[in-house]
């Protein structure tokens, strides 16, 4: 087992904590607040209002859920455009009342389902992403499991972007790669090394601002990690705090439009090798 697909597993393992066990460690006063005002409550994405360091913040996160009933309730991570939808407004009101923004990415991906298509899951997560990009408040996320795809990114835009040691962020699962490149599911992990997926790979590529490091994984003991987690936050709020809107707005922008850039370039590189 190459040690990119054992990356993959254990952010995927079902003893790791969820979104609720980090906010409920590092939130204190945590309101849950429901709804997108339009047509119901995903309960894939939770958010509300709370205190990071005496500091008042909005959270945003995508929660698994625990049990197999939790799991089902929260749709296993996957949301519906009522998630988003839900997530943009949290965004709009942390915007009015000056809060800053902790996202918290754990997701396969956004839910494909018919019902999901027909409520405009597409158009859903691309105001998402055009939304965050405006958004006058500091915005840091952090991907604890698994970041799959747009339905990761759709909450991913931010001035930060945090990856758990252990966790993975891509443009879409292993097992879809390998589907498409080989008509093989089963070559996942065979192909995950060819991702470049990692935390590791997303901080080597400048995508990644910081790794939290776990010491033991998650799954194992939490306690390392979330101290970690709280370590760096406290020092980059100290830092995005002292900026203004207009500054953090542009420094995001330029973050991901180098993002786009590097992606463009890579995408030519090995077009070239492929020809060759």
């Amino acid at each position: 087992m190459n040690e990119t697909w054992k990356k993959v597993l254990l952010a995927r393992d079902p003893k790791r904590p969820t979104s609720k066990t980090i906010i409920n460690e590092i939130i204190t006063n945590f309101i849950e607040l429901h709804g997108d005002r339009l047509i119901g409550d995903d309960k894939s994405i939770i958010g509300g209002i709370g205190y990071f360091n005496n500091i008042p913040v909005t959270v945003i996160a995508q929660e698994k859920g625990v049990t197999t009933a939790e799991k089902i309730t929260h749709n296993f991570g996957m949301p519906h455009p009522e998630g988003y939808h839900k997530a943009i407004r949290l965004m709009k009101q942390a915007e009015k009342f000056n809060r800053p923004i902790i996202t918290i990415i754990d997701t396969p991906g956004a839910y494909p389902g018919l019902g999901a298509e027909e409520r405009g899951q597409a158009n859903a997560i691309a105001v998402s992403i055009k939304e965050m990009m405006n958004i006058k408040v500091p915005i840091i996320s952090i991907v604890l499991g698994e970041g799959g795809s747009g339905g990761a990114l759709a909450i991913g835009v931010c001035n930060k972007l945090y990856m758990f040691e252990n966790s993975i962020y891509s443009i879409l699962s292993p097992e879809g790669f390998a589907s498409i490149l080989f008509k093989d599911s089963s070559k996942a992990a065979e192909v995950s090394e060819m991702m470049k997926l990692t935390a590791q790979d997303l901080k080597s590529f400048k995508i990644a601002d910081a790794i939290i490091k776990e010491d033991e994984p998650l799954s194992i003991n939490k306690t390392s990690g979330i101290n970690n987690l709280i370590k760096q936050l406290k020092k980059d709020f100290d830092i995005l705090l002292k900026k203004d809107n207009d500054t953090l707005v542009r420094e995001r922008y330029l973050k991901f439009r180098k993002i786009g850039v590097f992606a463009s370039e890579t995408k030519e590189a090995h077009k070239h090798e492929l020809q060759e």
